[in-house]
């Protein structure tokens, strides 16, 4: 595959891919800042059949998102790509895999490395978070990206996040900096009377991730707050399942899963207030499935996440909060701005 756009004429391009543990989604953008795409575009990714496999569907993709860009391989300059994590901020997999990729083939696995040989064109990595958050953050300040900081908080089945300086991902020494959901936030006025100290999958206990997560609400919130209200109709569901459907009840005005959101929202909130004496953004992100759900609700959550975030007046006059827009889709466009900002002069 060619590496360049040649001289006849060509706009060259980026693309934009996201895999994921079941698929690959892709963009095309062009030399000039244009999504060629306005739609999602995604394979099965096949990363539970080993690299190999994923490798193939990472080909098939390329071709298929090209096909619907209306352009071809030689205009194409570079691929950005992103995982979910644990990775290091060259694309290496952890040595103890991870949850998308827990087969002991992946384990410390140069997927970068391995994606740049397979398709013969430069790679640029960054973990599905920090793409997210750099495309919220280029889609609200459009031309003034490059002078501006922002902090996203993305709420799925962890709490991933990212944090941008002046246009650009901060990844950190090892590719950890941005793992918003491992900072430990103050829970003394934020945990219900003998709600018990809320403990994360990756064994910290108190982190953000323990409280504004799908896997937060499935393991601390929902046990504790049943307990308050025992008659509620997801008692009688398994946890997981039951996890899954609170927030229907949220739109719906349902009591409990208010005060479960409202604790979420919270936890965001205090999340942010320690960004806000680190980095000092002019805006702050919040993503993930809450943002899929009805407006009044979406609404309600972010403004608690505001009433949450305690900022000097100075902060206030200064900042604003915001919403990650086409987050399915906001992976693989902020891949793709990762490889042109790599590219460009």
């Amino acid at each position: 595959m060619a590496t360049t756009a040649s001289n006849s004429g060509i706009t060259a391009v980026v693309v934009g891919l996201d895999v994921g543990g079941t698929k690959t989604n892709a963009t095309v953008l062009d030399e000039h800042g244009r999504f060629l795409v306005d739609r999602m575009i995604e394979t099965p990714s096949r990363v539970g059949d080993g690299p190999e496999a994923a490798l193939d569907a990472i080909r098939a993709v390329l071709e298929l998102v090209l096909h619907a860009a209306g352009t071809s391989a030689v205009a194409v300059r570079a691929v950005g790509l992103d995982t979910p994590g644990p990775a290091s901020a060259n694309g290496v997999i952890a040595a103890r895999g991870a949850t998308n990729f827990s087969q002991p083939e992946w384990w410390g696995f140069d997927f970068r490395t391995a994606v740049e040989r397979h398709l013969g064109l430069p790679v640029i990595y960054n973990n599905d978070g920090n793409a997210a958050a750099l495309y919220a953050h280029d889609q609200l300040f459009a031309d003034e990206a490059h002078r501006r900081s922002s902090v996203s908080a993305i709420v799925g089945t962890g709490l991933g996040g990212g944090v941008i300086e002046l246009g650009h991902v901060i990844r950190g020494a090892t590719g950890m900096a941005g793992e918003l959901g491992h900072v430990h936030i103050p829970m003394d006025g934020l945990l219900g009377d003998g709600q018990p100290m809320p403990s994360c999958n990756c064994g910290f206990v108190g982190d953000a991730e323990s409280v504004a997560s799908l896997s937060g609400l499935e393991r601390n919130l929902l046990p504790f707050w049943l307990t308050r209200y025992p008659d509620h109709p997801v008692a009688a569901l398994p946890l997981k399942d039951a996890a899954r459907q609170i927030r229907s009840y949220g739109e719906q005005g349902d009591e409990m899963a208010l005060q479960i959101f409202a604790q979420q929202a919270r936890a965001i909130g205090r999340l942010f207030t320690i960004a806000a004496n680190f980095t000092d953004p002019d805006a702050y992100f919040v993503g993930g499935g809450v943002i899929e759900a009805e407006p009044h609700f979406r609404t309600w959550f972010i403004d608690t996440v505001r009433e949450s975030t305690t900022l000097r007046d100075e902060q206030l006059a200064a900042t604003q909060f915001a919403l990650v827009s086409d987050l399915d889709m906001a992976g693989a466009r902020g891949s793709a701005l990762a490889a042109l900002h790599a590219i460009r002069p």
